[in-house]
């Protein structure tokens, strides 16, 4: 029975009908009916057994337990039990229940999933050290230190006060809770949802602001965690709290899509039942109903439902190839959709998620069905995520630990890492919490690769500034400049999933970020880092940027010139009135012989060269900084910054480049703007063996049939600053 099916037509306090996760070697089971909370806490109180029999309380704890791990030890549950309803016995839930029903509520959550006995063991036990009078030591004694350990890092998040000072403090600690032990957030999960089962005791207000703390934190760790199963309930329960008219409209389609005489789905579902036996191809294929935020996003994206939107259909087979085979026949046999195909098995998500998407359109009335293909084993992991891996940690002893008593976790995934990074950096509560939000979010992740072979995760969106602060942390500060796929790229290129980046690097110690990074950086790493440079350096930054390069031109030229020393194999040589200093050449307006030049010390050791008439040294010289004497020291080889205007014409791009290129100029970086009115504008970082060619370059450009103008580029530059 997968999750959504077994969901009631409209959440609430009530318990629905257990998830119990499809493998080819259970057989089919009849659904337990929903579990009266209130008899189960009267089972606690009266009918606790004797020792070694079990209470009849955790009846359904085992069963659930066992239908995943029939071999299971179920003592240490029994135990876990008794010590839990005789500590939290005399407490009672603002609902009126005794606690007791609580952790078994959670623990019940938790074995439908299929978690190992552990987990269950410290689910049973996640209150007692926090409410009673048990203490961790006691725990660990009885239970081991796998327990105890789960345990205490739940412990560290409970008796959250939702006000706005806790909030980011609580969830600081659980992420670090999390990237010790993933099953301390699968209980936290699971305690979070049967809080929000049982919210409609407490004020609207109280309801409405645990509603959106789980929204926007919680929900998107379950989803990253890859729990479907405690997601998409949770995303149902927030949707009742904080979007009641819309759930209450969403309840009636719902229901009168059940009244219909007629059910395409189901019609179809026999339609492909038909086509794998005739491939003889084994599979159970299920109808998978949409939960209500589901069909509310489809309604809202489609402007309408219709009735093969309530559900999907959910194949599933034994093997991996089976997949691609009931892939290949429903292609074959039904019309289908070809847009609608994703493979998520080559490509899993960063969440583990694996399954073939596809979607096929009915005959007759051409309505379009999705269709899900996974293993059962695959569907397992869809349902229950990182709670499906059992426990983690099996490596030997000496493997335990790392460090600082952190623990390894080899199926901590790469955002995890990431969130661990970023959060220890966060210099305040409000930066983490706006952070964290911004962060879980980001709903896609992908993969670039580094030169020497290594790979970097990263957010869908990522930028090249994301990737230099992913791979060097704050020494990215140095980069000047990057190579995407082999090619020269602006540090604010959007990355995609496969792309090879080589990040360039700066030998200036003084090196420093640009505030403008800020606007390309996605990631809470390359934000935090940046941002806590610029505060450790007021009024700096802002100014730099103005003079030094703007991310993705040519980042500026630094080269280490002194009056002795005025060689320099790739830029002309610059002679400067201070000893020792090393000399950029502004990305704004890229110096070459013959310009007039001049000056700025832009920090200790530093002098920026702009050409006299660029417009950041009327800025500069309004503001009071001192010029500093510059001059060429000779005509060797350097990079300028040209820009061509011209009509629209084919073949124009190459014959241009052509041209250029018989002239000695070797293209750097190249920028074509879309056209507009018939025009377009080229821009071109060239190197030039011998600046004092540049006219005759610029001469050649012009030559060229359809371009108008050629022009020395000037950089816009920010505002204010």
């Amino acid at each position: 029975m997968n999750a959504e099916a077994a969901k009631p037509a409209s959440p609430g306090p009530v318990t629905p009908a257990p998830t119990v996760a499809v493998t080819p070697a259970a057989p089919r089971r009849k659904a337990r009916p929903r579990l009266d909370l209130r008899r189960l806490g009267r089972a606690a109180l009266l009918g606790t057994g004797t020792r070694g029999r079990l209470p009849d309380a955790i009846g359904h704890v085992v069963e659930a337990h066992r239908a995943h791990h029939p071999d299971a030890a179920i003592d240490p549950l029994r135990r876990a039990y008794l010590l839990a309803e005789s500590s939290h016995r005399g407490q009672m839930r603002k609902s009126g229940e005794p606690y007791i029903t609580h952790p078994l509520a959670v623990t019940l959550i938790l074995a439908e999933l299929g978690a190992e006995t552990t987990t269950l063991t410290a689910s049973l036990l996640h209150d007692t050290v926090e409410d009673t009078e048990v203490t961790l030591d006691q725990v660990g004694a009885e239970f081991g230190e796998e327990v105890r350990y789960l345990v205490d890092g739940v412990t560290k998040l409970e008796k959250v006060d939702y006000g706005a000072a806790a909030e980011p403090e609580t969830f600081r600690k659980m992420l670090v809770a999390t990237g010790n032990d993933v099953r301390v957030m699968s209980i936290k999960l699971a305690d979070r949802l049967h809080n929000m089962r049982t919210l409609g005791v407490m004020r609207q207000e109280k309801q409405e602001r645990i509603a959106k703390v789980t929204r926007d934190v919680l929900i998107p760790l379950a989803e990253r965690l890859g729990v479907q199963a405690l997601k998409t309930e949770l995303e149902d329960l927030v949707f009742a709290v904080l979007h009641p008219e819309d759930h209450r409209r969403t309840k009636e389609l719902i229901a009168e899509n059940a009244a219909r005489a007629d059910d395409p789905l189901a019609a179809t579902a026999d339609e492909v039942r038909a086509v794998l036996r005739e491939a003889d191809i084994p599979a159970d294929v299920l109808i998978r109903p949409r939960h209500f935020v589901s069909v509310h996003r489809v309604g809202r994206k489609r402007g309408r439902i219709g009735p093969t939107d309530f559900g999907r259909l959910l194949v599933l087979v034994n093997e991996d190839a089976d997949c691609y085979a009931v892939l290949g026949e429903l292609h074959t046999c039904l019309t289908p959709v070809v847009s609608e195909f994703k493979d998520f098995i080559a490509v899993p998500k960063f969440n583990l998620y694996q399954s073939l998407h596809t979607a096929v359109a009915r005959a007759g009335d051409g309505q379009v069905v999705e269709v899900l293909i996974r293993t059962h084993q695959m569907h397992k992991v869809a349902e229950a995520g990182v709670v499906a891996l059992g426990n983690p940690y099996t490596a030997p002893a000496e493997e335990q630990s790392a460090g600082d008593g952190e623990r390894i976790d080899p199926t901590r995934p790469g955002w995890l890492s990431r969130l661990l990074d970023w959060q220890r950096a966060a210099p305040d509560p409000d930066t983490f919490w706006s952070t964290l939000r911004e962060d879980l979010a980001q709903d896609r992740e992908i993969t670039v690769f580094r030169p020497d072979g290594g790979t970097l995760g990263l957010p869908d969106g990522a930028t090249c500034v994301d990737a230099a602060y992913a791979q060097y942390g704050e020494d990215a500060h140095a980069c000047i400049g990057a190579r995407v796929n082999g090619r020269l790229a602006t540090l604010s290129t959007t990355l995609r999933d496969g792309d090879t980046v080589q990040l360039l690097m700066g030998q200036d110690p003084a090196s420093e970020p640009s505030r403008e990074w800020l606007e390309h950086a996605h990631t809470p790493a390359a934000r935090i880092a940046i941002q806590r440079w610029l505060t450790a350096h007021p009024g700096r930054g802002a100014a730099e940027d103005a003079e030094s390069a703007r991310p993705g031109t040519d980042e500026g030229l630094v080269v280490r010139r002194t009056p002795e020393d005025p060689s320099g194999a790739d830029a002309p040589a610059v002679l400067v009135d201070l000893p020792d200093v090393t000399v950029r050449l502004a990305g704004c307006c890229t110096p070459v012989p013959p310009d007039r030049v001049t000056g700025f010390a832009v920090r200790g050791s530093v002098v920026t060269v702009h050409r006299a008439e660029c417009a950041v040294v009327t800025r500069m010289k309004s503001g009071g900084r001192a010029e500093v004497g510059v001059r060429w020291g000779g005509t060797a080889g350097g990079r300028v910054t040209l820009l061509a205007e011209s009509f629209v014409r084919p073949h124009l791009l190459a014959d241009l480049t052509e041209a250029m290129a018989l002239e000695g100029a070797e293209i750097v970086s190249a920028t074509v703007e879309p056209p507009d009115r018939q025009r377009v504008r080229h821009t071109y970082t060239v190197r030039l063996p011998d600046v004092a060619h540049l006219p005759a370059l610029m001469r050649a450009m012009r030559n060229v049939a359809g371009v108008y103008d050629v022009s020395r580029a000037q950089q816009p530059q920010p505002t204010g600053g």
